[in-house]
């Protein structure tokens, strides 16, 4: 098996000992996106909206780096800290997708995300 390490400036970077994502054969792994801004690398959740729109930004841009879209998403796994935020979210990171092409899917409601974010989100894309 070979792997590929995908890496870009443009989301930020690991705060672990871990990869944004990894490619292997036509698969890329997205590592889960927190609402980290790239340019500062500060954390923005001041609000449910604007956290959420900057994650998807995160894994837009790990996506970029790996040549593909969200067209190439199968599988996106969503960790939010209160179910009750779920319609804001689901808003949201429906514009990413077309309703007739969008990926497989679970939302889970955790106790708590790294650095007690709102929402986590990591995606599995196929390279056709």
């Amino acid at each position: 098996m070979k792997k590929e390490v995908i890496k870009t400036d443009k989301a930020p970077a690991p705060i672990g000992p871990y990869n944004q994502a990894v490619k292997t054969g036509n698969m890329v792994f997205i590592s889960g996106q927190i609402a980290i801004n790239p340019s500062s690398g500060e954390l923005e959740t001041g609000d449910l909206e604007t956290e959420t729109k900057l994650v998807m930004e995160n894994l837009k841009a790990i996506l970029a780096e790996a040549n593909c879209t969200f067209e190439n998403v199968i599988k996106t796994s969503i960790f939010i800290s209160d179910m009750n935020n779920f319609g804001k979210i689901n808003e949201i990171y429906g514009t990413y997708f077309r309703a007739d092409t969008a990926p497989a899917r679970e939302t889970v409601e955790v106790a708590n995300l790294p650095k007690f974010v709102n929402v986590e989100i990591s995606a599995i894309a196929v390279i056709d």
